[in-house]
């Protein structure tokens, strides 16, 4: 009779509790600078996508977080013309630039600049006169039991925080148009093991970002 009372009120604890796990609670701060991307720039002219940077252990997300800006743009601006990065880097190598590419970012990573020159033939081969780079400068994700019955875990909290930097470059003269950060902080309680990863976070964070685009 015990353990049928106490599996009645762990179902029923569950139950109440499943009620408000999956709303979400998301804290964005974003701050950004327009420097000459004018409206219709990005119409008329197309964007492409370049290796992101991760600074934070998450290389191999790269490709990942830029696919995630490359389709938000297109669901949000659908008369713009958007070069994913995948497809931005089979034109490099078409146009036999990967030295040029690999070069290029080694003299970011010391510089924080983008040689014009390579700028300027990276255009040539996608046919897109700008270049949008992410910056993926901290993430970081965290689980907390938030309630339990007799010993059982019932709901934990999951959270996770990303900081990005984004910026669009001009191949025509070598200069950053438009940049903005972004630092977002991601919550929601839940009962399952799944872990907030960081495509996800970064997915809401692109939808403020480039809702900022001229």
């Amino acid at each position: 009779m015990a353990e049928q009372l106490r599996s009645f009120w762990v179902a029923t604890a569950a139950a109440v509790l499943l009620v408000g796990c999956s709303v979400p609670q998301v804290y964005p701060t974003v701050r950004e600078r327009n420097i000459s991307l004018q409206p219709g720039d990005l119409e008329a002219h197309g964007i492409a996508f370049i290796t992101p940077s991760a600074a934070t252990g998450q290389e191999e997300e790269k490709q990942a977080i830029a696919l995630v800006f490359a389709e938000t743009l297109k669901e949000q601006r659908k008369n713009v013309r958007v070069l994913a990065l995948a497809q931005t880097l089979g034109a490099i190598n078409q146009a036999g630039l990967a030295d040029a590419y690999r070069s290029m970012y080694a003299y970011h990573r010391e510089t924080g600049l983008f040689r014009a020159d390579v700028l300027e033939q990276i255009a040539k081969a996608t046919q897109m006169r700008y270049m949008a780079q992410i910056q993926v400068q901290g993430f970081g994700q965290h689980a907390k039991e938030r309630f339990g019955v007799f010993g059982l875990r019932i709901v934990e909290t999951k959270s996770a925080a990303v900081r990005l930097f984004f910026q669009v470059w001009d191949s025509r003269d070598g200069t950053v148009a438009w940049e903005a950060t972004e630092e977002v902080h991601y919550s929601y309680d839940t009962v399952t093991e799944e872990q907030l990863t960081l495509p996800q976070v970064v997915g809401r964070a692109a939808e403020d970002l480039i809702a900022k685009l001229p």
